[in-house]
This record gives C-alpha cells, sequence and structure tokens, in this order.
C-alpha cells in the first residue's frame, strides 16, 4: 500500500532540501547522481511504507565520520505463515550508487541476532549476493529491500529475547500472594518516557519541515537569480568579445583604404601632366612602366600564373576532346603546376613585402 500523499509530499521535500544543500552542510554525492538517489528512495518508500528516509552520521572503519542518507524502518518477513517486522537501517554510502549501500540489522533490546548466521555478522552487517554482485546502474533499493526479505524468511536473523518470568514473593498470613510483576511500572514509565520523547520529537520535525520548506523556496529563488545573471554575463562578455573583433576588422579596412588612398594619390600626381603626351598608336605593353625591382617582379610572376592557367585549361580541353594522350596530359599538368606553384609563392613573399613597406611609409607621412 503506497504512503498517504501528505507523507509522501513530505518526503520528497526533504529529499529535495538534504540534496540541495550546498557549501559545508552538503551531502557528500555526485551532483550527476543525486537525482537517481533521490528517486531510488522514493521508489523504495512508495513500495516499503515502513522505511523512512533520513540523514544520519556514519562512522567509517577507519574513524571518519560522514552525514549520509539511511533508510530505517523495517523489512517484511513472511516465516511459516506470519508476517514479522524486521528492523534494518539502509545507508547509502558516498559511493551510491555506483556502489551497492551498506545494510545493517538494527535489533531491538528484545531482540537478539542469530549466531551464527549466513548473512547477518555479529555486529549486524548484512551480506547478500545482491549487493555483491551490485550492477550501476540497473540494480536499485527495491530490488534490494525484496531480496532481504526473500533471504531473512529463509533464515531469521533475529529472535526476541524471553524475560525471566516473576519469582513469587512470600505474605505474612498466608502461603504465597499474587505474583507481582516488577516489569509493570518500568513499563508504564517507559511509555510515558517514550511519549514524551515522540511528542518533543514530532514538534521538532515540524519546525524543521517549516524551516527546509522556507529555506528551499528562498533557494529556488537565489538559484534562479544566479542563472539569470550568469546567462547575462555570457551575453555581455560575447557581445563584447564581437565588438572588439568588428573594431579590429574596421581598423584593418582602414589601413587598407588608406594604403590604397595614398597609391592613387601618389600615381595622379605622378602622371597628371603626361596625358597630353600620349600618342595614339601607343603600345599597350608600354603603357605600364614597373618603378621597382618588386613590382616588376610581381608582374612577370602574374603574367606566367595567369599563362600556366591558360594552358593548362587549353590542354584540359585537348584532353576532352581526345587529342591528347592521357598520360602526356598527366605528365604536362604536373610540371606546370610544380611551376605555378613557385610562381604564386614568389607573387605572395612579394606581397607581403609591398605591403609591408607600404606601412611602414603611411606611418612615416602620419608622425611627420
Amino acid at each position: 500500500m503506497a504512503p498517504p500523499p501528505a507523507k509522501m509530499q513530505e518526503i520528497h521535500q526533504f529529499l529535495s532540501s538534504a540534496l540541495s544543500q550546498r557549501g559545508p552542510s552538503a551531502l557528500p554525492y555526485d551532483e550527476t547522481t543525486k537525482s537517481l538517489i533521490r528517486q531510488h528512495l522514493l521508489n523504495l518508500i512508495s513500495s516499503y511504507t515502513s522505511l523512512d528516509p533520513k540523514t544520519a552520521t556514519f562512522t567509517h572503519n577507519d574513524g571518519r565520520s560522514v552525514i549520509l542518507l539511511q533508510a530505517d524502518g523495517t523489512i517484511p518477513m513472511p516465516f511459516q505463515g506470519v508476517n514479522y517486522n524486521i528492523p534494518v537501517v539502509i545507508w547509502l554510502l558516498e559511493s551510491y550508487p555506483h556502489y551497492p549501500p551498506c545494510v545493517y540489522v538494527n535489533p531491538t533490546r528484545d531482540m537478539i541476532i542469530k549466531r551464527p548466521h549466513t548473512n547477518v555478522s555479529p555486529s549486524g552487517l548484512v551480506s547478500l549476493p545482491y549487493l555483491q554482485n551490485w550492477v550501476y546502474p540497473s540494480s536499485n533499493l527495491v530490488d534490494l529491500a525484496s531480496h532481504l526479505s526473500a533471504a531473512f524468511s529463509r533464515d531469521p536473523p533475529l529472535y526476541s529475547q524471553r524475560r525471566p518470568p516473576p519469582q513469587p514473593s512470600p505474605s505474612i498470613g498466608s502461603g504465597y500472594s499474587r505474583p507481582l510483576n516488577p516489569y509493570q511500572t518500568d513499563g508504564a514509565a517507559e511509555v510515558y518516557k517514550k511519549n514524551a520523547i515522540n511528542k518533543i520529537v514530532e514538534m521538532v520535525h515540524g519546525d524543521l519541515v517549516l524551516m527546509r520548506s522556507a529555506r528551499e523556496v528562498e533557494t529556488e529563488g537565489l538559484l534562479s537569480l544566479q542563472s539569470g545573471l550568469k546567462r547575462r554575463e555570457e551575453e555581455i562578455n560575447n557581445g563584447l568579445k564581437e565588438m572588439v573583433n568588428e573594431k579590429e576588422t574596421l581598423e584593418q579596412q582602414l589601413q587598407v583604404i588608406a594604403m590604397n588612398t595614398d597609391v592613387l594619390g601618389s600615381w595622379i600626381r605622378e602622371n597628371q601632366g603626361k596625358a597630353k603626351n600620349l600618342l595614339v598608336d601607343l603600345d599597350v605593353g608600354d603603357a605600364f612602366e614597373c618603378s621597382e625591382t618588386l613590382s616588376k617582379q610581381m608582374l612577370e610572376c602574374t603574367a606566367l600564373d595567369l599563362a600556366i592557367e591558360d594552358v593548362v585549361y587549353s590542354m584540359d580541353k585537348s584532353f576532352r576532346d581526345g587529342s591528347l594522350p592521357f598520360d602526356q596530359y598527366l605528365r604536362n599538368v604536373r610540371l606546370l603546376s610544380r611551376e605555378q606553384f613557385f610562381h604564386r609563392a614568389t607573387a605572395e613573399k612579394v606581397r607581403e613585402i609591398q605591403m609591408d613597406a607600404q606601412v611602414a611609409s603611411i606611418a612615416a607621412r602620419l608622425h611627420s
């Protein structure tokens, strides 16, 4: 039978609050597995309503103490046609769910652990094949509880410790009076003490639930605000980066425009009076004269590159028409491509040198 909706809501709030803690009070579980841990515990409580999730201090064998989640309560054990409840504590260690939990039988004062037992040590530690063969992510707490119930049904780990029968006390004037139960008074006091403790625990638990609910709402608001701030920070950083890149691009374009303007201005000033002396039958090849060695080398490399491009185009057309053999076509294309590569590489180096010279010239004029 599933627990009441009010209790399930309370368990939901408790697990959400416990697993969302940050800082020194955070539980030592990996962030990527906290949602799976929460779902495992919810499934366990839905199937076994006698178990409750809690947080408590667990002490390792090396003496380290750490606050962990646990499922505390009882596991049903059918035995000889009667259902018994075996008190257990299921500890979710730091490595859960990649590694199995740690299960202890938690006997009350009137119970004793059976010795020897196949699956339970004298200290109460439970050892099952299901725990030894734990496989992530298929293994879970619901199946573990089912295996515990089945194993305990085959061999109950606890049995009741019988109290010694009360001894009759003699009375004056008659043989023996009605035997007194020395546990009756102690039992009433114990019940009163337990009721008082339970009342206090309920009050404290109610206050803690209210505090956790308020903290959970506050935490969700802060996390939402933090997420919004991080998103805006990323948008601002991206916008600033784009503006810096755009500024650098505009500066480079401005430098290129300034250089081209300077080159055109120089050419206009040098050739402004030459238009009147031009002849009608002027050869186009003599119209341009390189003023320096680099420009002449640039012109020659560019002319050779374009000429090789035309030759390769013509050879490709001849090969498609069938007038040029395939082996001759490949040999000539390889030779021409090699020569074209060197011409293009030389032209690129000359272009870089000319660009550096123009930048230096513009910088010198700006400083003068």
